[in-house]
């Protein structure tokens, strides 16, 4: 479960929405969204579009963190936000946008508003789950090793050996923290050596995926 309005009918949601003082904004691409905000303790929640959480260092490199898309939730409750990163629109993007501590005032005894809790719970839950995926795979210490693991997580969360990147080989680069040109390189090897067929962002696993 992945949508923080299961099992809350459309009404109820726009009344949970107005009870907590949300806010549902329309960004552009390549917008950061937490310059908008003079509180930073927010919560966001993906409506349309995607957005990324971007790192970057003291020398000026940029790591994705996290790719967000459709219902998904960030802020500085659910992901590891400080002066070091940034929430940034990778397409034009909905968002919802509700201060924390809103949600600690409303009326608690409001059945879709429990439920809403429950949701948020499961979905922070996945999210944990999804980061320590992340932490497995930048632990490989080969390129190789990475992209493989990567496809492996994949190819279980779609069900297939047929898998489709969530985004483009320069953003994989940058969620596996590698060169550009020397994954590309060792994209090419593993097609070479008959472990994968690329086609675009689609790839296919000719190996074991177990």
């Amino acid at each position: 479960m992945n949508n923080p309005f299961f099992n809350i009918s459309d009404k109820n949601k726009d009344k949970l929405l107005k009870n907590l003082e949300a806010n549902t904004i329309n960004f552009k691409k390549n917008i950061s969204i937490l310059s908008n905000f003079k509180n930073e303790n927010i919560i966001g929640i993906v409506v349309n579009g995607s957005v990324q959480i971007i790192r970057t260092d003291y020398n000026g490199n940029k790591n994705i963190i996290e790719e967000l898309q459709k219902n998904s939730l960030f802020g500085t409750v659910f992901s590891h936000i400080n002066d070091e990163y940034d929430i940034v629109t990778k397409e034009d993007s909905q968002i919802i946008i509700i201060e924390y501590d809103r949600i600690f005032e409303f009326d608690s005894t409001n059945p879709y508003y429990n439920q809403f809790i429950k949701n948020l719970l499961q979905i922070t839950t996945n999210q944990i789950h999804n980061n320590n995926q992340r932490i497995q795979i930048l632990t490989k210490k080969s390129i190789r090793n990475k992209l493989l693991e990567y496809f492996k997580i994949v190819s279980k969360k779609q069900g297939s050996r047929n898998i489709y990147l969530p985004f483009n080989f320069s953003d994989l680069a940058d969620y596996l923290a590698v060169d550009r040109s020397a994954m590309s390189r060792e994209l090419k090897n593993l097609k070479d050596e008959g472990f994968i067929e690329v086609k675009g962002k689609k790839i296919t696993l000719l190996f074991s995926n177990q």
